[in-house]
């Protein structure tokens, strides 16, 4: 076999970017992101994908993401991350009912997870998982919709507080 001084490096070259190739490059997935920052956002989408997948488990219909329960989610996870308290979001202005009529339905059946101190989607999701008062929210039979929102608190020993919506149809 001749080698050429030239072929040898192009070929030494060529393999080298082949090698690049096999490198894996991807992000880690939005489920295991930290969501330890004021501009991390979860991932609404996957989350939704997660629990109906989960939910389909039980013979339970899968859920979509709604807006109006986007923010009511939000509106709730951003006042307990202000009084860095989970329980602020059960009361006045912030509780699920109030919320719900605020966005015009009020009338409407919807059941929440409150929670702090998950820093990613995989491990509040385990931990709501585990929890059977969590774990029922998930799994409730009349949800269809669901609205699901992170809040940072840097001085808070939380740091991130969670609201999880899921409302019936409207």
């Amino acid at each position: 076999m001749k080698t050429f001084r030239g072929g040898s490096v192009a070929l030494v070259l060529a393999v080298g970017l082949m090698l690049t190739g096999c490198v894996s490059t991807e992000e880690t997935p939005s489920y295991y992101q930290n969501l330890e920052s004021h501009s991390a956002q979860i991932d609404a989408s996957v989350v939704a994908s997660m629990i109906s997948s989960y939910r389909s488990q039980t013979n339970l219909s899968p859920v979509t993401v709604d807006p109006a329960l986007m923010r009511v989610a939000q509106a709730q996870a951003d006042g307990m991350a202000r009084a860095e308290d989970v329980n602020a979001a059960r009361k006045g202005d912030l509780k699920l009912a109030v919320l719900m009529k605020g966005v015009g339905q009020g009338d409407i059946h919807a059941v929440g997870n409150l929670s702090a101190g998950y820093r990613r989607w995989a491990e509040a999701f385990s931990g709501w998982r585990d929890s059977p008062k969590h774990n029922a929210v998930m799994l409730d039979a009349n949800g269809t919709r669901i609205g699901i929102a992170t809040a940072y608190a840097p001085r808070s020993k939380y740091k991130v507080f969670w609201s999880l919506v899921v409302a019936g149809p409207r």
